[in-house]
This record gives C-alpha cells, structure tokens and sequence, in this order.
C-alpha cells in the first residue's frame, strides 16, 4: 500500500503549486503517484451544500460549527474507497488538505486551542469513527497570513472565484494557523514537517521519494 502524505495550510498558501511541482519531480525519480484535493467540490453533495453555505444558502448552517465541521468530514468519508484504490495501486498519495484542516479551522472559529475538544472530536469522528487512514507524513505550508490573503484575492480576480466566509475572514485566517503551527508542533496524529514559503519542491519530492522505501 502506497505512502500517504496531507499537505496543509491556509487559503491561498500555494498548496495546489506545490503538489504540481513535487508530482512532476516524483514521477521524473519513477514513482507512481497521485493526488485528491478536499473538499471534493462537484464531485460530493456534502462538500457543495457546505460551500454553498459558505456563500449565504442553506439558511444558519453555516453558523454552526460543528455542523459545517460534519459535512466536510462526511465528504472525506465517502471518498475512503477512491483514496485506498489510490493508496493500492501507487507508491504516494498527496492529499491537499485533510482531517488536520477541519481541525484547525474550526478549533480557531471556537477560539479554542490545539489541546481543546474540537480538535479530539475532529480526530474521534474522522479517523475512528469514519475510518479515513491516518496520514504516514503530514506537510504544514506556513507562510504569512497577509501573503496568502493576497494570493487568494489574485486568485478571485484571475479565476473569477468569489471568496467565502472562511476566506474573506482575516481573523479567522490568522488564528488557523496558529492551530495549523500548534498541531504541527504536537504531531497530532502522525509526524508533520513544516515547509516554508520558499521551499524547494526538488527537496520536497527527494523527503516523500526515501518514505516509498
């Protein structure tokens, strides 16, 4: 069975760049590998009903935490027989985002830290509960809040994406990666690596290529 890695970080932190780069070094070396991206939009009814909250419908859904914190994981869940299928048939599999993230974002929503409730109940519900495999290596992709808050933005402009809730609040971006640096430091579930802004990907992809081994 193939090595899992779940890359993390905010909003416009440069996840999507990073994972392209690395899979082409990767599969340069010879390995086989792939990617999934959550949440898994157009693709699972949890994941659009929670964007589509995040963009005003479906009522106050959106203003209960652990509600949204459910969708999410219950996209995630029914992802588990197309990430072991990945899993078996290839040496590594990226993740951009995972279980971390749902911890984070909504632990920093609940001003409650890394050691708090919410992020115990996200890693009860999602890896005991659900059953999703814990990630091998976790990557946190730290970089500036004002940075990533401009690439979001560039983003919005050159795609035309309107941001959501989440991305639009400055505060809230502030305080998840805060958590993000908190469970990095803690190793919640399985070892994290932090990369910084300007990372290598050659190196990136050389550390995931020796844990296929």
């Amino acid at each position: 069975m193939g090595i899992l890695v779940a890359l993390e970080g905010l909003d416009g932190a440069g996840k999507r760049t990073l994972v392209a780069k690395v899979l082409t070094h990767l599969a340069a070396a010879g390995v086989r590998t792939a990617t999934l991206d959550f949440p898994r939009y157009g693709r699972s009814v949890h994941a659009d009903i929670a964007s589509e909250a995040l963009r005003g419908e479906h009522g106050d859904l959106a203003d209960s935490v652990h509600a949204m914190a459910l969708m999410f994981a219950l996209d995630r869940s029914g992802a588990v027989p197309e990430l072991r299928e990945l899993m078996d048939r290839n040496d590594l599999v990226i993740l951009d985002r995972y279980v971390a993230s749902n911890a984070a974002y909504g632990a920093a929503r609940v001003h409650q830290d890394a050691s708090g409730e919410f992020v115990r109940w996200i890693g009860e519900l999602e890896f005991d509960r659900l059953g999703l495999p814990l990630p091998d290596r976790q990557l946190y992709l730290e970089v500036p809040v004002t940075l990533a808050e401009l690439r979001a933005r560039a983003r919005e402009t050159q795609e035309g994406r309107v941001l959501d809730a989440y991305e639009r609040d400055s505060g809230l971006q502030v305080r998840t990666g805060e958590l993000y640096a908190e469970l990095a430091r803690d190793q919640w579930r399985s070892p994290w690596t932090v990369l910084t802004p300007d990372v290598d990907p050659v190196t990136v992809a050389k550390n995931l290529a020796l844990l296929t081994r």
